[in-house]
């Protein structure tokens, strides 16, 4: 898919509003943003998609003025492998419902967690998930949502979504590619996924098997994290946690990355202009 963004840089963004907007307004969160010069922010519509028409506009609005990078993140239930039908179907809706929204309101891009294995092999519920990213793909096409389709590496080992499985899934499509949590990574696999060469393998591996515009399309998340042998447990702030951020963001500049990196930690802004500040003194 060609999108119709092209990013000349690598973009540091909130993972929702600035917790300084308080109970504040898009337009507020946006100041906030200007102010701290950050590059823009992820619309969480985690327990539900809702954003006004206005909303939307605002956002756009402000995109195309700033040149920001738009991201969503969709629902937090969904499930393209649950045993129940209507589940599956229900996590469809959420999906395309997000991609809409998003993509009214200026975003390039969407993530979500895609599945749990509910006990399957890999390959069943590889084969699952396909099935129904097929079903999103196509028609998000339809309905000319140009936005691409993301899910996310997980970071537990009972939800589907490592990094071989998410590159394999983008291959298959022409506007799917991986949103890499990085912290996920790290969680998942108790403890790798953290050094410069682990952060160099990833990205190569992205751009061989996949390709350069993958790299030049970049969506990630990342935050301190707290895991156990099982993974994930909770977001951490940075300084706060193991994560090998500053190799990580040497690794990015090297491979040149262009698109938006999420920052997910507790203290969002904070560590997002943390990020930015270390990057560019690179």
């Amino acid at each position: 898919m060609q999108n119709i963004y092209k990013f000349d840089k690598l973009n540091f963004i909130t993972a929702g509003m600035p917790l300084r907007t308080g109970k504040g307004s898009y337009a507020a969160a946006f100041d906030i943003i200007k102010e701290m010069n950050l590059d823009g922010m992820e619309l969480e519509f985690v327990h539900g998609v809702r954003m006004s028409p206005e909303n939307r506009e605002l956002v756009k609005s402000v995109q195309k003025e700033h040149s920001y990078a738009i991201t969503a993140h969709a629902p937090f239930y969904i499930n393209l492998n649950s045993k129940e039908e209507e589940k599956i179907e229900a996590s469809v809706v959420r999906i395309i419902e997000t991609a809409k929204t998003a993509y009214e309101a200026g975003a390039f891009s969407i993530t979500f967690h895609a599945a749990f294995y509910m006990g399957k092999d890999k390959e069943t519920v590889f084969n699952q998930v396909k099935s129904k990213i097929t079903e999103i793909s196509e028609l998000i096409k339809k309905e000319n949502i140009n936005v691409w389709i993301r899910p996310e590496t997980t970071g537990k080992s009972t939800q589907w979504g490592d990094l071989e499985e998410i590159v394999r899934l983008s291959k298959e499509f022409d506007n799917v590619l991986p949103c890499v949590d990085f912290s996920h990574l790290h969680a998942r696999s108790g403890g790798e996924y953290n050094t410069y060469d682990e952060f160099s393998k990833i990205l190569e591996t992205i751009g061989t098997e996949i390709g350069q515009y993958a790299l030049e399309n970049f969506h990630a998340h990342l935050a301190g994290i707290d895991y156990s042998s099982k993974g994930e447990k909770k977001h951490l702030n940075l300084e706060e946690s193991d994560m090998n951020y500053k190799d990580l963001l040497k690794v990015m500049k090297e491979f040149g990355l262009k698109g938006a990196l999420v920052c997910e930690s507790p203290n969002i802004e904070d560590d997002a202009k943390l990020l930015k500040t270390y990057y560019e003194s690179l």
